[in-house]
């Protein structure tokens, strides 16, 4: 990913700092394109990050693009960082840029497995001008301004760590006068074989300010 012994040496989505405390920040986020895919977790070997293989190709991170711009053959796309990821019920939709960002979202049981796993495509890029998957699972959809409160912590996240650094950043934006405006997401930026003590890994909450 471009990330040599946790520095981070690509492109990231563009945002404003509107205020920072500690390891706490709100952030006013750019629109950008991304693509995504969505999948049940369980029908994949690599569970929750089953859908990264899907994304690498289309982008053409292994092999040959699976894209195309009208009749010409695919185009390599740079990748950016994080990469995000979104666990959510069936009529539920990710939202954000690149890293790996996981959200837990609302749903029934029997959807609730559900994820959708995004790369955030660079920002010379439009919906307009990005490249078509030539896979029927890759979508692109435009992403819209947004802000976040996001926290930023280190280690290799397991389900107890993420839950932890969720209600840390709830707590923080309330007590500061946020408004939480939907599910969490979670951004990692490294790539599996980084060190945990270097990883880069941030929860991300669509907040407003209370008036």
């Amino acid at each position: 990913m471009g990330i040599i012994l946790g520095k981070i040496t690509v492109e990231t989505p563009k945002y404003k700092s509107v205020e920072k405390k500690g390891d706490i920040e709100i952030r006013e986020y750019e629109p950008a394109v991304v693509a995504e895919v969505s999948y049940d977790p369980k029908s994949m070997k690599s569970g929750r990050d089953g859908g990264f293989m899907i994304l690498a190709r289309y982008i053409g991170a292994i092999g040959t693009p699976y894209n195309k711009k009208g009749s010409e053959p695919g185009e390599k796309i740079a990748m950016t960082a994080p990469v995000i990821t979104q666990e959510h019920g069936g009529a539920e939709k990710i939202s954000m840029t690149a890293p790996v960002i996981t959200k837990d979202g609302e749903g029934d049981n029997e959807n609730k497995s559900m994820v959708t796993m995004q790369f955030v495509l660079p920002a010379s890029y439009t919906l307009e001008t990005a490249p078509t998957p030539t896979d029927d699972r890759v979508k692109l959809k435009e992403f819209p301004s947004k802000t976040y409160g996001v926290i930023t912590f280190s280690g290799t996240v397991n389900p107890k760590l993420e839950e932890q650094q969720v209600q840390k950043l709830k707590t923080s934006l309330e007590s500061d006068g946020y408004k939480i405006m939907g599910d969490h997401l979670l951004a990692r930026y490294n790539p599996p074989w980084t060190p945990w003590f270097l990883k880069t890994n941030e929860v991300m909450i669509p907040v407003e300010k209370n008036l």
